[in-house]
């Protein structure tokens, strides 16, 4: 038996898997990256560390921000700059605009059609309009955040090292803020909407690993956590994090010593769910979704409950910066133009590594940059060669539906220009 998808429209890249069965037993299942590698790190040496941040923007569309700010963090620790406290709100602000952005884009554009049996939302225009332009007003306001503080959706423009290069009028973070309000009766129905399908039922343990949770849920921060109880400085990440090479991908992919590993909603939410906010802990209960949960297709609720928690936290930050006042937002020029800095963030898949090393002139003459589907790629493969044997009885198309569901409940984001997964069952 052969089978072909020759087209996905809804995963961010391009992969192959292919399914090898004989007698009745798999012999092969295998998730193929199949993106041409960009070199990145290899492009940024040479660099002035004044030009590193806008470069890296341009690794991925959907996680602009995330590269962008993580990147800063990483020579601010090189070059010793300390960001002013009201900055880092609004890089705080930032990142919440983007994790809502992309969590919302997932859930409605290329999650939301496998549970309501079309081929892309698009196609419930003529039946469910409503719905569409729900989708379309609450990725709209996602895009605003980040608009009023980076200066655009996507790619910012008014972020800088040290801080800000340009800060919103006040008269904009009000206007959020009623935006915001306003798209709490759609985010209520969304809600309603993601209660009412009915998850495939499948687990799998496996080690979550983010940022420490301390007096808040997972974002920024020093320190790594893991479900197994580790608890390290991200400095040390290459110490506790192997990168590995596969012969059927050309995307790396990275293990703990206790092997494959989970980043993203899912891995935060096991972690920090003692640090949501009370809308999102009400909403984790409205779903009936377990914190410490092992079934990835649940991956989808993580997603929808952070939407909610960031968007109550969004609402806190805009009234926190309009009390006190937008004053300094950028730090003093750098003292020194070489060092070492490592930093990670909470990208809306998950952790995202970058790590850099200058030399005296400020040039870039190392980088390293581990992103969360790198991270997360073993841990789906491993998902596919357990669900699989438990699908074979089922229809072809069935069977074919149901492996694409899982992949998509990562949301992996392979790449940024082409889509395509293409299955074969040999």
């Amino acid at each position: 038996m052969k089978i072909e998808l020759d087209y996905l429209a809804r995963i961010e890249g391009h992969a192959h898997l292919v399914v090898d069965q004989e007698k009745g037993q798999i012999t092969r299942c295998q998730l193929q990256v199949v993106e041409t590698p960009r070199f990145f790190e290899a492009m940024l040496q040479g660099r002035h560390f004044r030009d590193v941040a806008t470069i890296v923007a341009r690794v991925c569309g959907v996680c602009s921000i995330s590269h962008t700010l993580v990147s800063l963090m990483a020579t601010e620790t090189a070059l010793q700059i300390e960001v002013p406290p009201q900055a880092q709100l609004l890089r705080r602000l930032l990142s919440y605009g983007e994790i809502i952005q992309s969590h919302l884009l997932q859930l409605y554009f290329m999650a939301l059609p496998d549970y309501l049996g079309v081929p892309s939302l698009f196609h419930l225009l003529e039946k469910r309009q409503p719905l569409v332009a729900r989708a379309l007003r609450l990725k709209r306001t996602a895009n605003r955040i980040c608009e009023v503080v980076g200066g655009r959706p996507i790619h910012p423009v008014t972020t800088c090292l040290g801080g800000f290069s340009a800060r919103p009028e006040a008269s904009e973070l009000k206007k959020l803020r009623q935006e915001l309000v306003a798209a709490l009766p759609d985010l209520e129905a969304t809600v309603d909407q993601f209660a009412e399908f009915s998850y495939p039922q499948f687990s799998r343990r496996r080690e979550a690993l983010c940022l420490q949770a301390d007096h808040q849920y997972p974002l920024h921060g020093s320190r790594l956590m893991s479900s197994s109880g580790s608890n390290y400085s991200v400095s040390d990440y290459r110490q506790q994090l192997e990168e590995y090479l596969s012969p059927h991908s050309t995307a790396k992919l990275a293990r703990t010593e206790r092997g494959s590993y989970m980043v993203g909603p899912q891995a935060r939410l096991r972690n920090g769910s003692r640090q949501l906010s009370s809308m999102g802990s009400k909403v984790c209960q409205a779903l009936q979704l377990n914190p410490a949960g092992l079934n990835p297709f649940e991956n989808l609720k993580a997603r929808l409950v952070e939407v909610i928690h960031y968007t109550e936290e969004t609402l806190h930050v805009v009234d926190e910066l309009l009390l006190s006042g937008l004053n300094r937002v950028r730090a003093k020029e750098p003292s020194t133009t070489g060092g070492n800095g490592t930093a990670a963030i909470e990208a809306p898949r998950g952790l995202l590594f970058h790590s850099y090393q200058y030399d005296k002139q400020g040039l870039l003459k190392t980088a390293d940059c581990v992103i969360p589907t790198a991270q997360n790629l073993a841990s789906i493969e491993e998902d596919l060669q357990l669900l699989l044997p438990e699908l074979l009885d089922q229809p072809e198309q069935q069977l074919r539906q149901r492996l694409e569901m899982l992949i998509r409940a990562y949301d992996p984001c392979l790449s940024c220009s082409t889509h395509l997964l293409k299955i074969e069952l040999v």
